[in-house]
């Protein structure tokens, strides 16, 4: 694709200078490879003074599109920023103009991506309100009748993104259906439940009237059906929402029997079901409606209490964590701060919890996994459980099939869990359930680092682009309200696979994956929580050294190949004779570069 032409800059009332900044905005291809054209709403005319937590307050110049925020310094203090107006939480006006101190005039940015940004300008004219406006107006679109940037622009791709996650073809490759569990499309039309997908797996003797009664007594219709399915003991793990107990214990014949059917289904003895929730928040969500399996109705069920608290406290230790890393690390009482925010208690948490299910499933029993609607804590255990157990989701593409299919087709609310484009940063529906869930997974991959075949920058870049609205993969709240005129992550990761292929990668099909869930084996996830912080080193000092080894092979068989060239010549006879003993040489490395460190 060519690069855009300076004449298309004049026609959007764009200089040349800004043509220069704007074409240097993308991180991984032309700009105009990226969008077809973001609109430049605004660029100072004079100079802005960044704020840097850092460094000394750096002067510069600011560009806004409606895409993103740059930032390019003016003065010899080499720095940048590049913030994608999706990852604005809040945006405030910062001194009035009585104000007399230092850079004590300007703008506040709180940012979604564990930073802040402060600007300073100067008190003239209608300079701080100009900037102000479009930021707000652009940050926040959905607040202002507009539309994310996602539906304007048109990036193209080989991929199409859109079409790496087919349920029917997902569930097959699982053993399904079977003689015990059917595919069922009761809920083509989101008619039984408006936050599944299209395409349910249910026990193979429950009809599609059973299934209508069940969904009355499930909180929102959520009923219990297949996630996963064992090929060798035909255990499953399901999901579901809680039963619509209430104060007075109330009982539904039909729940109970379709709980005994996916008890059934393998022979299972006795059905565990897992609680997400603490005991005493199940007891309490009876007073609205809602509870927990009791012994008396599901005799033949088990029920597990796991102890993961809800979006509001989650969503209150990351903001305790942010306190503490940005913008400076208070490292003398470092390990105090971090256990006050609890942070690593609730990724424990999460994870032993998962460590259950998969060590159930594994053991040839069938279980059934809940929170409160089914569609946070819910898909945290089940994603999870399901990466320990199944090593095809710990590859680059299993892993996208895994985050289509648990969270974004089983409706966890990305919309309302990230607040896209709306102004209300207070609103209690945000929560950073899926920045967890991510963590969990960049544990694993620690104490684990042969069994993913992605790394730990295709982690980064998915929590990038939760937030960016570059992409329609996480805008929604689930796939009954995803419209299709979006571009996919996945076509841009696709793209590109070497940028994410871990190069420790071995292959193990039947490995199951225990992590361990203590204290002592968790840690801070430094690179992506403190990675503004430019003292923070963000890439491991191993895996640098392994490319570099790697590059040092192609160079050994690219000389491997010149050598056996001459071979054609009749001329080159003693060339390749005396060559090859050196010629082995490059090979005896390759075997030492391929070993597993």
């Amino acid at each position: 694709m060519k690069p855009i032409q300076f004449s298309k800059c004049i026609k959007n009332n764009i200089t040349r200078m800004e043509y220069v900044i704007l074409y240097s905005l993308s991180k991984y291809a032309p700009f105009d490879t990226l969008f077809v054209f973001p609109t430049l709403f605004y660029s100072s005319d004079k100079d802005i003074i960044y704020i840097c937590p850092f460094n000394a307050a750096v002067k510069g110049k600011v560009f806004i599109t409606n895409y993103r925020l740059y930032f390019k310094n003016t003065d010899s203090m080499p720095v940048t920023l590049d913030v994608p107006l999706g990852v604005i939480s809040r945006v405030e006006k910062m001194g009035g103009a009585s104000s007399r101190g230092e850079n004590s005039y300007g703008l506040e940015i709180t940012c979604k991506d564990m930073r802040n940004l402060r600007f300073a300008l100067k008190q003239e004219g209608h300079s701080r309100r100009d900037i102000f406006e479009i930021i707000f107006k652009y940050a926040f679109p959905l607040s202002h009748g507009m539309q994310l940037f996602a539906f304007l622009s048109q990036e193209k791709y080989e991929e199409n993104g859109w079409n790496v996650y087919e349920a029917m073809e997902e569930y097959r490759r699982q053993g399904v259906p079977n003689s015990e569990w059917r595919i069922t499309f009761i809920n083509k039309n989101y008619e039984l439940c408006d936050t599944y997908p299209t395409i349910l797996v249910v026990p193979y003797k429950a009809t599609d009237e059973d299934l209508k009664r069940v969904a009355t007594f499930r909180s929102r219709c959520r009923i219990p059906v297949l996630s996963w399915f064992h090929k060798e003991n035909h255990a499953v793990i399901t999901r579901c929402s809680q039963p619509l107990v209430g104060m007075s214990g109330k009982r539904n014949k039909d729940d109970e029997r379709y709980l005994d059917l996916i008890r059934e289904a393998n022979g299972t003895t006795k059905l565990t079901i897992y609680d997400a929730r603490p005991n005493v928040n199940a007891v309490a969500n009876k007073a609205t409606g809602g509870g927990y399996e009791g012994d008396d109705a599901y005799q033949n069920a088990e029920l597990v209490f796991l102890d993961i608290h809800n979006i509001h406290v989650m969503r209150e230790s990351l903001k305790k964590l942010k306190d503490i890393v940005y913008p400076n690390v208070e490292e003398s009482h470092w390990l105090s701060s971090l256990e006050s925010t609890h942070w690593l208690e609730h990724i424990k948490l999460v994870l032993s919890g998962a460590i259950q299910v998969a060590d159930k499933v594994s053991s040839g029993s069938s279980v059934v996994v809940h929170c409160s609607d089914g569609w946070d804590r819910t898909a945290q255990l089940t994603s999870l459980s399901m990466l320990m157990l199944d090593s095809y989701y710990r590859t680059l593409r299993g892993f996208q099939v895994l985050l289509e299919k648990e969270w974004i087709g089983f409706g966890h609310k990305f919309a309302s869990r990230i607040g896209h484009g709306d102004k209300n940063h207070a609103d209690q529906d945000r929560s950073p359930i899926f920045v967890q869930f991510i963590d969990c997974v960049w544990q694993m991959t620690k104490q684990f680092p042969t069994a993913f075949e992605f790394n730990e920058r295709l982690l980064v870049v998915i929590l990038d682009h939760l937030y960016s609205c570059r992409f329609g993969t996480f805008l929604y709240n689930c796939e009954s309200a995803r419209e299709s005129n979006t571009v996919s992550l996945w076509s841009s990761v696709n793209s590109d696979t070497s940028l994410y292929i871990n190069p420790f990668y071995t292959p193990e099909s039947s490995r199951v994956l225990y992590p361990v869930a203590s204290m002592r084996h968790l840690e801070l996830w430094v690179t992506y929580y403190i990675r503004w912080n430019p003292r923070i080193q963000h890439q491991s000092p191993v895996e640098q050294r392994y490319k570099e080894l790697l590059v040092l092979r192609d160079q050994y068989l690219k000389k491997l190949e010149e050598l056996q060239l001459s071979d054609s010549t009749p001329s080159s006879t003693h060339l390749t004779n005396s060559s090859t003993p050196n010629a082995a040489t490059p090979n005896q490395h390759i075997t030492h570069l391929q070993t597993p460190f």
